[in-house]
């Protein structure tokens, strides 16, 4: 199979197709940067191609299989492209975070931990994506950047913050990618986009070198074409790091090789009350489907959802406010609109708000480990819809009207808040009139237990319940 083709498949295909001398990590990368080039017009899912560095790191990873470098051999993503969200640092550029204001500072020294991590797992770098501004917001229409476009519908959204994450997935652009997660902003563009999400949880991956936007909610995760890619590309990502103050200093616990195992004793249950009311009827159709693939018969509550994702909102404000008042104060034109209005009511919310957020949140972490006591998955819908169209101000879901921005997060928003791992996994055909668009089930488990979370999406993927393929771009 040559380059061009290989490039549609796993991740996992592409790195034993380079260490069986099947083709080589170059090939592999130019094969990602010809198709970055001849899709980014319509999808604008990159804001920065790192050409340069890509083809010098393929061939450094040539050379050395060349050389017998049997190290090289033992790499779990030899010569895989990736790409990053833009509020990763990658040496040699500026971290925008979607912003303007961010345009003027200095290139970053150096890379961040997990862009380092996958580079020493043998992965070449590729570029820098799109982003809704300081990871505020679930669509990534960006003024500054542009919007990124839905691969599946190009006239519609990919989700947000880490839009172009996932667009670039699913345009097949890269196998891989990185974004992070605050309310939703992996689960979000990944239901929309079509392919699978992790969210880990939360202090599992450090974030120093990346732009925070809410310290004691932000995640980082990745993107991928399959749960096993996924596995792969987390089992890299692993590590503790004192650097940054909230990843929890705890060994690493391998995934991939434990995704054989399938269903094995597992109690799964399906989310209802809030998560069937607040969805719409193609998100309950794909929740049910994966539901009955999985055995799943009985349905359970989490009480006080909607509380709880208010205290997700006021704390998300609260904390973003206070991280950019500093440019609020001096350069508040430079905003895009929406976020700066956000970020500057956050600053304006009264301490006790917060400090009742904060205890509602931990009330809320404490009736879930309740939950989990009697079941080891749990799963909901990642998103109310499908993608709206670029543009749409409004969502109708079960006669509510709703801001369409704000709610495409209502359902990934309350788990979000106490940090637990989640896998959002693509089901297709669920909405009768769009069955083109995709839109993904949230599996979610118990901390630490990320491999659970993607032992069911494997066994989905397997099944042929869930799938990522990528986007016929014409």
């Amino acid at each position: 199979m040559n380059a061009p083709d290989l490039l549609n498949q796993s991740a996992a295909d592409m790195a034993a197709a380079v260490r069986a001398g099947l083709t080589t990590a170059t090939a592999l990368t130019h094969a990602s940067l010809d198709r970055i080039s001849a899709t980014q017009p319509r999808v604008n899912a990159f804001t920065a191609v790192t050409v340069k560095r890509a083809l010098q790191t393929a061939a450094d990873l040539d050379a050395r299989l060349a050389n017998g470098d049997t190290t090289v051999q033992e790499l779990p993503l030899l010569g895989v492209p990736f790409a990053v969200k833009n509020l990763f640092d990658v040496a040699g550029l500026t971290t925008l975070a979607g912003s303007k204001i961010e345009r003027g500072k200095s290139v970053a020294a150096a890379d961040a931990p997990l862009v380092a991590r996958l580079h020493a797992a043998g992965a070449v770098l590729v570029g820098a994506l799109n982003m809704d501004e300081y990871a505020y917001g679930f669509t990534t229409e960006n003024s500054h950047e542009g919007a990124t476009h839905n691969p599946h519908d190009l006239t519609r959204i990919a989700g947000g913050s880490s839009g172009g994450s996932a667009a670039a997935v699913a345009a097949g652009q890269v196998p891989l990618s990185l974004g992070s997660d605050t309310n939703g902003s992996i689960r979000v563009p990944a239901s929309l986009c079509g392919t699978f999400g992790l969210k880990p949880t939360y202090g599992r991956l450090p974030r120093n070198g990346t732009y925070p936007f809410v310290a004691s909610l932000d995640h980082l995760g990745g993107f991928a074409r399959s749960a096993l890619d996924l596995a792969l590309m987390y089992d890299a990502l692993q590590g503790y790091d004192s650097r940054d103050s909230g990843c929890v200093a705890r060994r690493a616990e391998p995934t991939a090789s434990e995704l054989a195992l399938g269903l094995n004793g597992m109690r799964i249950a399906t989310l209802g009350g809030y998560f069937h009311d607040q969805a719409g009827p193609e998100a309950r159709t794909a929740v049910a489907r994966v539901a009955q693939a999985l055995g799943a018969q009985q349905v359970v509550e989490l009480p006080e959802v909607a509380r709880a994702r208010a205290a997700a909102f006021i704390i998300a404000n609260s904390e973003g406010g206070s991280l950019h008042l500093p440019d609020l104060r001096s350069r508040a034109a430079d905003f895009e609109p929406l976020s700066r209005d956000r970020f500057l009511a956050g600053t304006l919310l009264p301490a006790a708000w917060v400090h009742n957020a904060q205890r509602m949140r931990r009330w809320f972490a404490l009736r879930a480990a309740e939950l989990f006591q009697d079941f080891d998955v749990l799963l909901a819908p990642a998103t109310p819809c499908v993608a709206p169209t670029i543009g749409t101000e409004w969502l109708h879901i079960n006669a509510q009207r709703l801001p369409a921005r704000a709610s495409m997060g209502l359902l990934s928003q309350p788990i979000s808040c106490i940090g637990l791992p989640v896998c959002a996994v693509p089901v297709w055909g669920c909405d009768p009139a769009l069955p083109h668009l995709p839109l993904a089930v949230q599996i979610i488990a118990a901390p630490w237990r990320e491999d659970r979370v993607l032992r069911v999406a494997h066994h989905l993927h397997m099944t042929g319940a869930a799938s990522a393929p990528v986007a016929s771009l014409g």
